[in-house]
């Protein structure tokens, strides 16, 4: 309320200045004239000059018809003007109206008020321009301080008990902790903590709440900050703020200092093309002063979060800075069903929910992706007016994260379902034959996403690596639509697009980046398929000739050709389970793995 009417009186004190303005620049004012002396002189033979008053140098008046005039007498002229020119007519009367009046001395602020007037506009105008770059809430003239958020003595603090998983990254931590409790025994003994602490690892893993739970841990205040808001666009802000920050951060401690999404600020310094040193880079600049300019007994510990460590200027990451990284990946199957229990310990489960069983099935999920499983689960739970969650909901609730809702109401051709059935039932029946392919967990010809149908597979272990004939078996299974397709229908369609653009990319990196190729060898060919950045990136060449382009293109169409010739031999020898899986999907429109097997194993029989 407080922020809505200091808003609201601002906008009210601009509105007051225009009408200000407009009444003082546009008074109804009649046209005046003005006359240099050869036209006076001859209008006042004339005799139609009405009225004359005289102001000093000035003479003003108005004309016999009605026009208002104005005239400066002449230097030369004025000691004598009356006499010469005025007098005879004034006492003839062809005059009517003469008077003179003293020179008007006004005060030095009135004459002055134009200049205050559009001074005072300027800065007006200049304060919200500031207050809406900063985001309002009265920060106008505090652009130069942090924005860092301080959490203390929260009446839910977060600890080590609250983060599921992450074993090993917490045993790293503890080491912090224990700093920031008892510093005395690590001085004693010469050991020096780690200034920074780099949490790495893909989004949504629990790099920020593991970075409070370190917080909540020791006790200390914790200050929290995007390095986004560092950088504004005007040169220097960022730099202040970085230095209002660490005073802050001396006066409190020991604390922790918390940067998230640090690569935002500390990106490699250099790489524009033209070079320079922008706003971005003087707070860079400024960040490396602040961590070396603290000594190691000051009990600040500076944290930060990224998931592009590759992009971080390597001054940051010397020792002495952050000198410590820890990455923070994807949890495994145990860790999963940690995260699971954490976050149902307030949502009703039925009795036959086996949190170990949705860990199983979720792999590659993140913590973040967990919650969101749960949460939809508890939202499909509520919208069936269900008292608790049941598996089945929640096995609907994984397909909707990864796949996207069902799409039940899209009106689709009896030709284009039997396509989905048979192009889904290819890549079911390819998978249950290879001995390398997970099981099959549920097929769906229902549109869910941007797909038109869905095979969802269920991997009986994590896997941290694969080998090359899970790879090509792989192949195998994402190329048994596009062969069920063209074997049974004759034709082929647009419905393999993405299951094409994964194959390639498979294949692409089997020859280049995982050495599969007998022909090239184990070799390296290129870099990384993700985005270049420019400043590191920009001009290189690719390391290998015309003549190995080519190579990898014949080696990549072989292994795209094997495997295609391996999904349709397996499509021709399994033909009657092919039609019987994709006449139930017409039939169903959804199977589980279950039924899926069963219907299977009656084929093959």
């Amino acid at each position: 309320m407080r922020r809505f009417f200091r808003g609201t009186s601002l906008y009210l004190l601009i509105l007051i200045i225009i009408i200000f303005a407009v009444s003082m620049f546009s008074k109804d004012v009649d046209q005046v004239k003005e006359m240099d002396v050869t036209e006076f002189l001859d209008r006042l033979e004339n005799g139609e000059i009405e009225s004359i008053v005289t102001v000093g140098d000035k003479l003003k008046g108005k004309l016999s018809d009605g026009t208002q005039y104005t005239l400066m007498i002449p230097e030369h002229m004025k000691n004598n003007f009356y006499e010469n020119y005025l007098k005879d007519k004034v006492e003839s009367g062809e005059i009517k109206s003469y008077s003179a009046e003293p020179e008007p001395s006004e005060p030095w602020f009135i004459t002055a008020l134009p200049t205050i007037f559009v001074m005072i506009m300027l800065l007006v105008f200049w304060m919200v321009f500031m207050q809406q770059s900063q985001g309002g809430g009265g920060r106008v003239m505090s652009f130069g301080k942090s924005k860092a958020i301080m959490h203390k003595d929260e009446g839910q603090t977060v600890t080590f008990d609250d983060v599921a998983g992450l074993k090993e990254e917490k045993e790293e931590l503890e080491e912090v902790v224990d700093f920031l409790k008892n510093p005395k025994k690590y001085l004693e003994i010469g050991a020096r903590i780690p200034k920074g602490v780099l949490l790495v690892g893909p989004p949504g893993t629990g790099k920020t709440y593991l970075s409070k739970a370190v917080a909540g841990e020791a006790e200390v205040p914790f200050f929290s900050i995007s390095g986004s808001d560092f950088v504004e666009m005007f040169v220097g802000v960022g730099a202040s703020r970085v230095r209002d920050l660490f005073e802050q951060a001396k006066k409190n401690a020991p604390c922790i200092v918390f940067i998230d999404e640090i690569d935002a600020v500390g990106r490699r310094r250099g790489a524009g093309l033209g070079g320079g040193h922008d706003e971005r880079e003087q707070t860079l600049n400024q960040l490396l002063v602040e961590m070396d300019g603290f000594g190691t007994s000051e009990g600040i510990i500076v944290m930060a979060a990224t998931n592009r460590p590759d992009i971080l200027d390597p001054a940051l990451l010397r020792p002495g800075r952050f000198d410590r990284q820890i990455y923070v990946g994807l949890p495994d199957v145990k860790a999963r069903e940690e995260i699971l229990k954490v976050h149902t310990r307030n949502k009703p489960l039925d009795d036959d929910v086996d949190l170990s069983v949705i860990a199983k099935r979720t792999p590659g999920f993140t913590p973040a992706d967990l919650e969101n499983l749960t949460n939809e689960a508890a939202l499909l739970a509520a919208r069936n007016n269900l008292d608790r969650i049941t598996m089945d909901i929640i096995d609907e609730a994984t397909i909707k994260v990864i796949a996207g809702p069902e799409k039940k109401s899209k009106v689709i051709s009896e030709e284009e379902k039997k396509l989905t059935a048979y192009h889904e039932a290819g890549h079911a029946v390819t998978a249950r034959l290879l001995p390398n392919a997970d099981p099959v967990h549920m097929v769906t010809i229902i549109p869910r996403g941007m797909a038109g149908g869905f095979t969802a597979y269920l991997p009986e272990e994590d896997r941290y690596y694969m080998t090359k004939s899970q790879m090509e078996d792989e192949l195998v299974q994402l190329l048994g639509g596009r062969a069920a397709e063209a074997l049974v229908l004759g034709d082929i369609s647009t419905g393999a697009q993405n299951d094409i653009e994964r194959a390639t990319k498979l294949a692409r990196r089997m020859v280049t980046h995982y050495g599969m190729s007998e022909r090239l060898g184990p070799m390296t060919y290129g870099t990384d398929e993700e985005e270049v950045f420019v400043g590191r990136d920009f001009g290189r060449t690719r390391n290998y000739s015309e003549k190995v382009a080519a190579a990898i293109d014949e080696e990549m169409r072989s292994l795209i050709d094997k495997a295609y010739s391996k999904a349709e031999k397996l499509l021709k020898d399994n033909i009657n389970v092919l039609h019987r899986v994709a006449e139930a999907l017409l039939e169903k429109e959804t199977l589980d793995g279950k039924e899926f097997e069963k219907i299977f194993l009656e084929a093959s029989a």
